[in-house]
């Protein structure tokens, strides 16, 4: 019997979609499932769900734990998934948003990369750090999988920090933008190979072909140059068919989060450019804001035994790796992992997102090579904010968040360095007691 705790289980909606894929397996029929999460509420309507999936399922064996003590979650766990947000909707996304927008930088989702990532960064690899030297006392044997941005910077912190603790992060845009190239050809995913590899939200693919009947396959790359030249992109979807133009291949992650990543989509005073590639600024405030709205409505629904409840599969990876390292059985991932080599022309600490095997070994990446060089510049301008934002948050040392926010791309282009020290400084204020003392 595997025990797989949740952290951040309130997390509902996740929740459910995590637990719909693993539970649906019948090899995890017998699992035990520990929910933790400090907002009681939350974790009441999570156990409740967990309990009317396990009865959906038919799954007399599965024993469900709910608390608020992670350390009681935590204990004898082989499996541990992270799906908490440090200081929640409000106040800290409100304060990554609203803070930088008085010094005139707009942002579009502010969780990865840019200003916004920084200082999630910031209040979060304190708390996976502490999560690690739990598991490292309470389940030294575990597998933490991590779901949470940004995530490139929380994988090097952890694997920085705790090298000997098996990791991987995880992200749903490399299955997520196959799935959505397919629909945009008119193929049908099935018969797609692709092969991704950079680092999270900023991987492209190297190959994107459709098999064919005979035994042959299509270069699929062409007709999405073709559309990308038409200047017909779909909506939505325009920064991304822009980029592949001028760089030759296609982004993992979705427009609205890569049109802050770089200088080229987001500038004050050229609403010209907002408009023409449908930028949607504070589209995550917009996101959380629906679904708080839509929350109480949810959690009646999920909670009441009378209505069905429907399972259904997801495309989230943590069920195929928790089937592989159990059963045996061979599956392959996109996992973020510490390089050590496996994409040559980047740096060895980095975190990066790769083609990994699964199978009772466990996580084992698979070497690329190198990346198109001007794929690894870009992906070095996001190096270089993620390596001085871990270096602030492992050191305590102040001058790295300038340091890394003078370096990220976006803040650069719009702001000179007073300015940047000026507005780290008001967010270190705003944030408060989630973040540590930075001296």
């Amino acid at each position: 019997m595997a025990k797989i705790t949740l952290v951040g289980a309130g997390s509902t909606v996740f929740a459910q979609n995590i637990l719909g894929d693993v539970l649906s397996n019948p090899e995890l029929a017998d699992s035990e499932i520990a929910l933790f999460d400090i907002d009681e509420e939350r974790l009441s309507t999570s156990e409740i769900m967990s309990r009317r999936i396990g009865s959906t399922l038919g799954l007399e064996k599965l024993k469900i734990t709910a608390s608020t003590d992670r350390r009681t979650a935590l204990k004898g766990a082989d499996f541990v998934i992270l799906m908490m947000q440090i200081g929640g909707y409000k106040p800290a996304t409100v304060i990554d948003f609203e803070i930088p927008k008085k010094f005139g930088l707009r942002q579009t989702i502010a969780d990865t990369l840019g200003i916004g990532g920084i200082f999630r960064a910031l209040r979060t690899i304190p708390v996976v750090l502490d999560i690690a030297r739990d598991m490292e006392e309470l389940c030294p044997d575990a597998l933490m999988m991590n779901y949470v941005n940004p995530m490139a910077m929380i994988s090097w912190a952890v694997q920085e920090a705790h090298p000997n603790l098996a990791y991987v992060g995880l992200c749903h845009s490399v299955q997520e933008t196959a799935g959505h190239l397919a629909r945009v050809l008119g193929e049908n995913i099935a018969d797609i190979n692709y092969r991704s590899a950079g680092i999270n939200h900023v991987a492209f693919f190297s190959k994107f072909e459709k098999r064919l009947a005979g035994g042959g396959r299509e270069d699929l790359y062409p007709r999405l140059k073709a559309i990308a030249e038409s200047g017909q992109a779909p909506e939505g979807d325009k920064v991304r068919f822009e980029v592949l133009k001028h760089l030759g291949y296609f982004v993992t992650e979705s427009s609205e989060h890569f049109s802050e990543y770089t200088p080229w989509f987001i500038k004050r005073g050229r609403t010209d450019l907002v408009d023409k590639f449908q930028v949607p600024l504070d589209e995550y405030i917009r996101r959380c804001e629906e679904q708080i709205a839509e929350w109480e409505e949810l959690k009646t629904e999920l909670e009441d035994e009378t209505r069905p409840l429907e399972v259904e599969k997801s495309n989230e990876y943590a069920a195929a790796i928790i089937h592989g390292m159990v059963t045996g059985t061979n599956h392959l991932i996109y996992g973020n992992v510490r390089n050590n080599g496996l994409i040559a022309n980047l740096p060895g600490a980095a975190a990066v997102e790769v083609p990994c095997h699964i199978d009772r070994n466990g996580i084992q990446p698979i070497r690329v090579g190198d990346v198109p060089v001007q794929l690894a510049a870009v992906m070095r301008w996001q190096i270089n904010v993620q390596e001085l934002t871990v270096a602030a948050a492992l050191s305590g040392k102040r001058d790295h968040i300038y340091h890394a926010a003078m370096m990220d791309p976006h803040t650069a282009a719009e702001l000179a360095p007073d300015e940047i020290r000026a507005l780290c400084d008001e967010l270190i204020a705003a944030h408060g007691n989630y973040l540590p003392n930075y001296n």
